[in-house]
């Protein structure tokens, strides 16, 4: 191949690259296909993506132990404290899955509280290289947990006759241009409704009460589709 030849075809390359980049950034990744709640009670995923961890914990135990030195609590995902144990759900977002959030079950929003990255926003590389090599535990090395900005969705509903406060915590990726709400403090959302979405890269917490009732339907490793898979019933 000639040098002229040469320069032609990675030119072309570069064209083929930037439109599939601008085909991304402008239309694919902020597609909204419709989401259907399935017959079967429970709480469905608030976001496409895989589920990192799993985790039962009690007040003052951590939630993940990032390495060595540093780990995860309850109050540095939703940043108030937790007097009762919670079952805490990580789900991770690649830039190629839905970014729009959604409602887990019937609700209505009682707070919506917005916290900077602590020292700027770190990548997520470590977590989404570690679900790509199928290598748990898939939060290690993962520092956005607790450094990256964050929005902390607090929901009130009845659930199975029952008093079901909980949480939605969405956690942007260095890349992040904004964390959206839709529903404001006091208004109701439906199951599988969208109330937000996280542009460019992120990840989504549910944080609920531990009821010995309840039954979590998902694991590590585990791909959901939001407002579809159920979580925990």
């Amino acid at each position: 191949m000639t040098p002229a030849a040469w320069v032609q075809v990675m030119a072309a390359a570069g064209l083929v690259a930037a439109a599939a980049y601008l085909a991304w950034r402008r239309w694919w990744f902020f597609r909204d296909p419709q989401r259907t709640p399935p017959q079967t009670p429970g709480l469905v995923s608030p976001a496409d993506g895989q589920v990192v961890y799993v985790r039962r914990v009690a007040p003052g135990e951590p939630v993940v132990t990032i390495k060595q030195g540093l780990a995860a609590m309850l109050t540095d995902l939703v940043g108030e404290e937790q007097r009762e144990p919670r079952i805490v759900i990580g789900i991770f977002m690649s830039p190629f899955d839905v970014h729009y959030n959604r409602a887990p079950i019937d609700a209505r929003v009682e707070s919506i509280r917005r916290y900077p990255g602590q020292g700027g926003n770190v990548h997520m590389g470590p977590m989404h290289w570690r679900l790509l090599l199928r290598r748990p535990p898939y939060h290690e090395n993962s520092t956005h947990i607790v450094r990256n900005e964050r929005t902390v969705t607090r929901f009130r509903a009845d659930y199975r006759g029952v008093d079901l406060p909980f949480y939605v915590v969405q956690i942007g990726a260095k890349t992040v241009n904004g964390i959206d709400s839709y529903v404001p403090v006091g208004g109701r959302v439906e199951r599988g409704a969208k109330f937000g979405m996280i542009r460019i890269g992120s990840q989504v917490d549910l944080v609920m009460p531990l009821r010995e009732a309840f039954e979590v339907l998902v694991a590590p490793g585990q791909r959901v589709r939001g407002g579809e898979t159920v979580l925990v019933r």
